[in-house]
């Protein structure tokens, strides 16, 4: 793909970018990381408001971005130094809701367009949820453009109002960067990376089955651990390890040891990868997920895996994937069990998977798509 530029008139200074980001999950620290790499690589001016961790943890300044400390929060000082770095910008792009809601206030009577990204849906329960959903309602009529990254998203922001809604190219970002390793996982090579992660975890000889997430209610993993009891009548029986810190951790640890089950929590690993390559499955039992990093990994690395039927995940791993109804465990384990003993299925899902990553968005692509919103809401239209 050819470079994109930022489309700025000769002698004009360079389309001035705020990203907005509360700092929250890594998916979409990652990608705001990526786009404002593509973004200066193409000359647009960007500047990331986020909290200062997130900067040390995801290099927004090593890629040439400038980065302003705003603290995840909606209180006034916080507004204000928001409402500061957006004074002198052609457009603001804010990530996630609270991030957007933030962006709301502190755009508040200004006419700098607003684009917004939806990168999942958040979860709650009782006042909380309604407090989500008149939030997600003032940020949407707001925004110029709403990019939704499963088509679920965007449907929802059409029903809660959206001017413009639209399914965004979301990219599995930092692929090129990981080097040697992804290279010999799309050699198809996994073997020569397995025996010393698998002897680590305690699965030499015996099944690995790999989930990755936080450990909050609403991955399934209570649902995880119920189809692990089913586990235990198999020979040599398999070791689940799940990667993740979380709330949960307490009660899942309880469950675990009370109930004898073949399962380890690991906590926070930030090899995914290597830990996906020494894995025989994955496993994705979230209630809803929109384009999940972990199935991405997965298929990438040609890793069969199975997932729940939820949100924009049936869209985003096609017929590469065993698809399960979220909060059946029967279903998940039967599902496990017959991929364990049917290496031909699972030789069959390694190849759709290869295929399917194949059709993901690029970097390039997706701040292509990006930039096209850019400039359609800054470029100046004719006098009718």
């Amino acid at each position: 793909m050819s470079p994109v530029s930022s489309n700025a008139p000769h002698g004009q200074s360079p389309l001035r970018t705020v990203q907005v980001l509360g700092g929250g999950n890594a998916g979409s620290s990652a990608h705001v990381r990526s786009l404002a790499e593509g973004l200066v690589a193409r000359g647009v001016r960007v500047t990331v408001c986020a909290p200062g961790e997130a900067d040390h943890a995801y290099g927004f300044t090593g890629v040439g971005a400038d980065h302003v400390h705003v603290p995840r929060s909606s209180d006034p000082v916080s507004v204000a130094a928001l409402r500061t770095a957006c004074a002198n910008a052609d457009l603001v792009h804010a990530h996630g809701l609270h991030a957007s809601f933030r962006a709301v206030l502190a755009l508040g009577g200004r006419t700098t367009p607003l684009v917004v990204t939806w990168h999942n849906r958040a979860h709650a329960e009782g006042p909380r949820a309604q407090l989500l959903r008149l939030l997600e309602r003032r940020v949407v009529r707001t925004a110029a453009v709403v990019l939704g990254t499963s088509p679920d998203l965007v449907d929802r922001a059409r029903r809660t109002g959206a001017r413009d809604a639209r399914l965004a190219a979301v990219s599995l970002p930092g692929r090129r960067r990981t080097g040697a390793l992804l290279d010999a996982l799309d050699l198809g090579d996994p073997d020569r990376l397995r025996p010393k992660i698998r002897a680590e975890l305690g699965s030499t000889g015996r099944p690995l089955l790999i989930a990755v997430g936080s450990l909050d209610r609403h991955r399934g993993y209570d649902v995880l651990l119920d189809a692990a009891r089913a586990w235990r009548a198999l020979d040599p029986v398999p070791l689940v390890v799940i990667a993740g810190e979380g709330p949960l951790r307490p009660a899942l640890q309880r469950r675990i040891e009370d109930e004898e089950l073949p399962v380890r929590l690991i906590g926070l690993r930030e090899d995914v990868p290597e830990l996906l390559a020494a894995a025989d499955l994955a496993l994705l039992t979230s209630r809803w997920e929109s384009r999940s990093v972990l199935a991405q990994e997965a298929l990438h690395a040609r890793v069969p895996l199975v997932a729940t039927r939820v949100g924009g995940v049936p869209d985003l791993v096609g017929d590469a994937a065993e698809l399960v109804p979220y909060g059946d465990p029967a279903a998940l384990a039967a599902a496990v069990v017959r991929l364990l003993a049917d290496p031909e299925r699972c030789a069959l899902l390694r190849e759709r998977g290869r295929r399917q990553a194949a059709t993901w968005p690029t970097e390039d692509e997706t701040v292509a798509q990006v930039l096209s919103v850019y400039d359609e809401l800054t470029q100046p239209r004719p006098l009718a």
